[in-house]
């Protein structure tokens, strides 16, 4: 009968039918997910509509059954409109006197969303379930991973900002105590207190302490290991760094946390201007089975191999190396000054567009897109067929989308960038986004 209405065109008797069949049978629920979301992706927002009132009408002729709340839940979900699950998953979770596990779930959706103020309320309604609830310990740092995750990516935060984000830290420790449990805890501290509030000495004390805890997990205590070198780069102290990197390549070598030991030490070579020993190291990797790492080493020995050798003293690269640790270093404003320095002091080399890149990243971390758009135009405008043309079209476009809301340019952006590289790497995230923003439906 729903397929017959849905020939007929008439949807909203074929999303009764659709919603009678769950009440007929309570087990059909998850293929009644299925047929709706291929409907919906067909055509997003008239069916949403007419699937979202449906249950409405639903909930309100049956108050008590939980099955249409759970699709609504499911619906809202589907369309990213995480405040409203939110609401409809606390509701469940009182009906059904629940210990929070969907609102953990549902938080932790909001986070990789990017939807930290919902993911916050998510955590926050399970903490204030009480100390005594099971998952009272898992929310309570989720809270505050969510909290940081908000601040540090936003761009504009403030000192106060920073510290107050130190104490609930500091708080959420002393309440649950350094553990083998906290212990992630304990490293997103130590991270905060190193790169935002330049803390570091205590950082690496924190750090110490974790890798010291007994029955701590061999795989986690080398992720450790490689913060702390990480931090011991961030201060300085490159032969600690270098060791600790070396510890962790050697003890998992076949694995990828001995990969990206071995990235990290390349790169630190590359900070240092060792740049022949720093290409070797990164070749070695290039067929690293792990894409991410694979891609940032290649990225970075094609940086390296197009850059040096072009004097005897390779000037420019250990400029443009210094302002790549600085950036690492979360040192901004000394960074952009650096790359300054190196666009000023040497005009028209190969390192211009890249200094002009990393200028725009760095401007787009801190909010100042106006100014990145300045240096990504002149990218595309001057540097046409470079390596780097595609990624700064791209990123245009999505500043004009994302941050400054001018969807028509957008999606011209886009469509320059469809015809002009077609072999970009960003071509189908590109091609998805221009058919959205033209209108199309996208299954």
């Amino acid at each position: 009968m729903a397929e017959a209405y849905g020939q007929l065109g008439k949807f909203t008797e074929m999303v009764n039918e659709y919603i009678t069949m769950i009440d007929f049978n309570p087990g059909y629920l998850p293929n009644i997910q299925t047929i709706l979301q291929n409907k919906i992706a067909n055509d997003l927002r008239n069916m949403s509509d007419l699937v979202r009132q449906s249950l409405l009408r639903s909930i309100q002729k049956y108050p008590n059954e939980s099955k249409y709340s759970e699709l609504l839940l499911w619906l809202f979900l589907q369309e990213k409109d995480f405040e409203s699950a939110f609401i409809q998953a606390k509701g469940l979770d009182k009906r059904l006197a629940e210990n929070g596990d969907r609102l953990l779930n549902l938080g932790r959706t909001c986070v990789s969303n990017k939807d930290f103020l919902t993911a916050e309320k998510c955590f926050q309604y399970v903490v204030e379930k009480g100390s005594l609830n099971i998952n009272y310990t898992t929310a309570r740092m989720e809270l505050i991973n969510a909290v940081n995750d908000r601040v540090t990516t936003s761009g504009n935060y403030t000192q106060a900002d920073l510290l107050r984000l130190k104490q609930d830290y500091v708080t959420t420790l002393s309440e649950l105590g350094k553990n083998v449990a906290t212990a992630p805890l304990i490293r997103g501290y130590a991270h905060l207190e190193a790169f935002y509030l330049f803390n570091t000495d205590t950082a690496i004390e924190l750090l110490n302490e974790t890798i010291e805890l007994p029955n701590l997990k061999s795989q986690f205590k080398a992720e450790c290991k490689l913060e702390l070198a990480d931090i011991y780069v961030f201060d300085g102290l490159v032969w600690d760094a270098a060791l600790l990197y070396g510890q962790v390549d050697k003890d998992f070598k076949n694995d990828i946390l001995g990969r990206e030991a071995k990235f990290r030490n390349s790169r630190l070579s590359y900070y240092l201007g060792e740049f022949d020993w720093a290409k070797d190291q990164l070749n070695v990797l290039k067929a690293a089975t792990s894409q991410l790492i694979s891609n940032d080493a290649l990225s970075l020995a094609l940086l390296i191999t197009d850059n040096t050798n072009l004097d005897t003293s390779n000037a420019a690269m250990i400029v443009y190396s210094r302002a790549d640790l600085l950036d690492f270093q979360n040192k901004d404003s000394l960074a952009l000054m650096v790359l300054d320095s190196l666009i000023t002091g040497f005009p028209n080399h190969s390192l211009t567009d890249e200094a002009w890149f990393k200028k725009a990243q760095i401007l787009k971390s801190k909010g100042r897109f106006t100014e990145a758009i300045v240096y990504l135009q002149d990218i595309i405008e001057k540097y046409p067929d470079d390596i780097l043309a595609d990624d700064a079209l791209f990123q245009l476009a999505d500043l004009n989308e994302n941050k400054l809301d001018d969807k028509e340019k957008a999606k011209v952006l886009y469509e320059t960038l469809l015809t002009k590289y077609p072999g970009s790497l960003f071509v189908v995230d590109a091609r998805k986004r221009f058919r959205v923003l033209r209108g199309d439906k996208i299954n």
